[in-house]
């Protein structure tokens, strides 16, 4: 029984990770599309979505079947539970990668507008964000997770920056109202990919310590 469970969680852990790296690889072509104005690449993103949502669905089947199969405890159930969870987080990272890439033809639309620098920014942090909670995930790396929580606050301050120049811009050039507000509705797609990946390192914490840190200060 315990040689089996053991097959079955290892097997959980390579479906989770692949759905993280193509969370990640989404992600990342996204970004590239929307600084390139990458058509083809943007519907390339919004194509691997099926995929994403594919893997979701495989890995949150494999959960309730060892779960109604083996009935894990202690540190084998907290794997278990916190894999559900980051499932349903990787498989929102993936949709937000697709909201991003479907703004990039929405942006050749109307006067063309110059996208915020902090957008960059913003996107270098979210990524290395995604990249280190899926190490932590691999890992188990509890320490790992606690920063990624901690780098969170530099993703919200470029968010604040940006919506300032947004709400600057349409004073200044309300002809590139829309467009600008596709900009800043793309921050907020970057932001929110930086909290789900918040969500997966917390989640990482609960599953190697089983202390439950959400809604609690980062330390």
């Amino acid at each position: 029984m315990t040689r089996h469970i053991e097959r079955q969680i290892d097997q959980l852990k390579e479906k989770i990770l692949r759905v993280g790296t193509l969370v990640e690889e989404a992600f990342s072509k996204s970004i590239t599309a929307l600084i390139n104005r990458d058509m083809a690449l943007a519907r390339r993103v919004m194509a691997s979505d099926e995929e994403i949502d594919r893997m979701e669905v495989e890995v949150e089947e494999e959960c309730l079947k060892i779960l109604a199969l083996y009935q894990p405890v202690a540190a084998d159930l907290r794997f278990v539970v916190a894999v559900l969870k980051i499932n349903n987080d990787l498989e929102r990272m993936g949709d937000l990668a697709r909201n991003i890439a479907k703004r990039v033809p929405q942006l050749a639309e109307g006067p063309t507008v110059d996208l915020p620098p902090e957008i960059r920014t913003m996107a270098m942090l979210s990524q290395e964000m995604v990249k280190q909670c899926l190490d932590a995930v691999v890992n188990a790396d509890p320490s790992l997770a606690r920063q990624v929580r901690e780098e969170d606050d530099a993703v919200d301050q470029a968010r604040q920056q940006i919506r300032r120049r947004i709400l600057q811009g349409i004073k200044s050039h309300p002809e590139q109202l829309e467009n600008l507000l596709r900009v800043n509705s793309v921050s907020k797609h970057i932001e929110r990919i930086a909290d789900m990946a918040t969500n997966v390192a917390e989640d990482v914490i609960y599953m190697v310590e089983g202390d439950i840190v959400r809604h609690r200060a980062t330390e």
